[in-house]
């Protein structure tokens, strides 16, 4: 039996009690469940990763609950090359690929079966069926997953015991089923590094899912528009909320912590504290985007002026954030090295800041030397997937290095920052952030913008404003 709370009201439970929780239960196994639409892909997705590793045993867990605090624990997120690999979003799972003698693999999953009637299982403790939902049988999810399944409560156990072949497992995702495997940290490094290697290219169904996210996340920074006047009312959070509800409506959640920053909030790049004034007159950045139920997420960015139109200064700066974006988005096409993205954007800006005063030119000494970073402050962009930051534990020849293939999903952000306190620019500028974020996927001839749908020029963003803004 599961362990009781210290300060639980109950100080045990009766046998009469226990027998009569055990009877009385339908039988609710599901028969009418068909394989998943993500199983095909999962299938070819193991295929190319069984031919990396031949005659290695490869074990990718799912992850565990995390405590936030006592007895409650965070919602689940399952690590992202589970997800890929399997298809499947289970806690306290694991995906084995058995190697055989061809050079092949055998994959099967380990999963948590249903909590047992016959026993007090599924109705005490912090993680029992009763309390947080109905799981998968192992039959069930076999039908769904189309991989033999086994009861995850034995793998800790098989893993040691396993023999005949080297072992490899991710780290840092599931610590009991890590300390089953013999292995090393560079052999596993190895593993982690194949499987987002394997992400950089999305397939159709893929790029199905990141569209469905891109789509929703449009209808969300809509919706933000149409309640402006509340959150001037109140604080950043108003958007904040307007954006989840969207998120949790139509997906899983937001694919990370929305970014709501007003004013001088938005020179923070990562400003998640959302509890700031909305004032007419400032700029609002808003970058946010929802996650999908398979888990894929979008990422946009749009900076809008709050009181429906841009002050000369703000328009300044936002036009030219948007060349800036227009010259990287023309640089994404196959066969491209990645940088090259990154480079025409900043390339634009360093020349931009050189004719501002800014900085010290000439346009290329400038960006060779890095000094546009001061106001530009991160990159241009990164890979797009499962992960708001896709892939980040690819080789970098395959990656930053390497040069973008039709399939490749995206973001193109290029951004100025003056910061409040910045007294190497006018007192006017000091507090304006612009960035500018669209998801593109790289097609056989150029490339697609996934977020067309929001509007990215200043005119196009006041137009859309004043008709949809309350």
């Amino acid at each position: 039996m599961a362990k009781g709370r210290k300060n639980g009201l109950y100080s045990g439970i009766s046998e009469e009690l226990s027998a009569l929780m055990r009877t009385g239960w339908a039988d609710t196994e599901r028969h009418d469940l068909r394989l998943g639409e993500q199983a095909p892909y999962a299938a070819r997705r193991r295929t190319s990763l069984s031919a990396r590793f031949p005659g290695e045993r490869l074990v990718i867990p799912s992850g565990n609950l995390k405590v936030r605090s006592n007895d409650d624990s965070y919602p689940f997120r399952p690590y992202s090359g589970y997800v890929h690999m399997a298809g499947d979003q289970a806690r306290d799972g694991a995906l084995v690929l058995e190697p055989r003698a061809d050079g092949g693999h055998d994959a099967f999953c380990y999963q948590l079966p249903r909590d047992s009637r016959d026993n007090d299982e599924f109705w005490t403790g912090a993680t029992a069926e009763l309390w947080m939902g109905r799981r998968r049988s192992l039959a069930e999810s076999e039908l769904v997953l189309g991989l033999p399944c086994r009861d995850v409560r034995t793998a800790a156990d098989d893993l040691a015991a396993a023999s005949g072949a080297p072992s490899r497992i991710v780290r840092g995702v599931d610590p009991s089923l890590e300390a089953a495997v013999t292995t090393d940290e560079e052999r596993d490094a190895e593993l982690e590094e194949v499987l987002a290697d394997l992400r950089l290219v999305k397939d159709d169904w893929e790029i199905a899912e990141l569209r469905k996210a891109v789509d929703s996340t449009v209808r969300g920074f809509t919706d933000v528009i149409g309640e402006l006047s509340r959150a001037i009312a109140s604080s950043e959070r108003w958007i904040e909320g307007t954006f989840f509800r969207r998120a949790r409506l139509e997906g899983n959640a937001v694919g990370y912590g929305s970014i709501c920053a007003a004013g001088e909030h938005a020179t923070i790049m990562h400003w998640t504290d959302n509890d700031g004034p909305v004032r007419p007159g400032d700029l609002l950045l808003l970058d946010a985007g929802v996650e999908t139920h398979t888990l894929y997420t979008a990422d946009v960015t749009r900076t809008l002026p709050i009181s429906g139109t841009f002050t000369p200064l703000q328009r300044k700066v936002y036009d030219a954030v948007y060349a800036a974006q227009e010259a990287g988005m023309a640089a994404v096409k196959p066969g491209a090295a990645y940088r090259d993205f990154h480079e025409a954007s900043q390339r634009y800006l360093a020349a931009q800041l050189v004719e501002w005063g800014f900085i010290v030119g000439p346009a290329d000494r400038a960006y060779e030397l890095g000094l546009q970073r001061r106001f530009t402050m991160a990159g241009t962009g990164h890979m797009l997937g499962l992960d708001v930051h896709d892939c980040a534990q690819a080789r970098n020849d395959e990656y930053v290095d390497g040069v973008l293939e039709p399939g490749m999903v995206l973001t193109v952000e290029p951004g100025l920052y003056f910061q409040p306190d910045d007294l190497t620019v006018p007192e006017e500028w000091r507090g304006i952030g612009v960035r500018i974020e669209d998801d593109l996927v790289v097609t056989d001839d150029g490339h697609e913008n996934l977020s067309a749908g929001l509007p990215r020029s200043a005119d196009d963003v006041e137009a859309w404003m004043a008709r949809f803004a309350g």
